[in-house]
């Protein structure tokens, strides 16, 4: 970077190949410690929805630490704080600080509960339904179910239903209100679910809910649509946002996208999944949480 180049995330100049791409802070001035994961594309037909690389991690949730741990027991590949703030002036608060070049290797999260999938980051777990696959994240989680190959493109897999979590600031979502959050998300997540060429587009939507939910002990908000596509199976898409409960800070970002096809889940099993979010073990008590 050059001395005149502005505040901002971008890519980190240390970065080895090592695990997930990292993002480090420039001040305007020089490199910070502040890292943090690039904002990851949610697609629900290649089955990553959301989880920012798998890493081993213990986490000390109830005081914010996340410690990363990697068999070669070097000094840069273990401990590394994750505020759930960004550095003064980030944009957003989606900072992730760091201690120097924490590096963590891409390997899955141990399932922390059982029937669980969890946010370490955002301090929530998605409950995962009989038969369907969860998967654990630093910032972010998801549960899966139906692999089928992809009607526009059979070399990748689609899934029958997915629901993910993640930061609202990694979706690039500025908006400080869950209502305003889930508002706004909705088309892109639906873009991003059902509106690409494997699809053909979204020729049609429907709003079929738009309405506040208290979500893990956070008042929330969520809004579901049910969208037309051109290829393929049409399908149910919702956004749910409310504040993390281990930081009013952090808005996070629940995206579902079921297909509609009688192998399909039932769209039953979405709200099922919205009622068992719950705050992750050791989380603590935000304000709203109710014990």
């Amino acid at each position: 970077m050059t001395q005149t180049s502005p505040p901002g995330w971008h890519p980190d100049p240390g970065y080895t190949g090592i695990g997930p791409v990292q993002e480090r802070w420039w001040d305007g001035n020089q490199w910070t410690d502040h890292l943090r994961l690039p904002p990851a594309t949610i697609r629900r037909r290649r089955i990553r929805i959301g989880v920012t690389a798998g890493v081993v991690a213990l986490a000390a949730i109830g005081t914010g630490v996340l410690l990363l741990s990697d068999p070669s027991g070097g000094p840069e590949e273990n401990a590394a704080t994750a505020p759930s703030t960004a550095p003064s002036g980030a944009p957003g608060g989606g900072g992730r600080g760091g201690g120097g070049e924490s590096r963590a290797p891409e390997r899955q999260l141990p399932q922390t509960e059982d029937g669980y999938a969890t946010d370490l980051a955002g301090g929530i777990s998605l409950p995962v339904p009989d038969g369907w696959k969860g998967k654990s994240g630093i910032a972010g989680a998801d549960v899966t179910t139906g692999e089928y190959a992809c009607p526009g493109d059979t070399s990748q897999q689609c899934v029958r239903g997915g629901v993910s979590s993640m930061p609202a600031t990694a979706l690039k979502l500025d908006t400080t209100t869950a209502k305003a959050t889930a508002t706004k998300d909705i088309s892109a997540n639906a873009t991003e679910s059902y509106g690409e060429k494997i699809y053909g587009g979204i020729t049609s939507h429907q709003e079929l809910r738009s309405e506040p939910v208290t979500v893990a002990g956070q008042q929330g908000y969520l809004v579901r649509w049910k969208v037309v596509t051109k290829n393929g199976d049409d399908g149910y898409v919702q956004s749910l946002a409310f504040p993390s409960p281990r930081s009013k800070e952090m808005m996070i970002v629940v995206r579902s996208g079921f297909d509609i096809n009688a192998k399909a889940p039932a769209l039953s099993v979405m709200d099922d999944i919205t009622k068992g979010i719950k705050a992750a073990s050791g989380a603590g008590s935000g304000p709203g949480t109710t014990a």
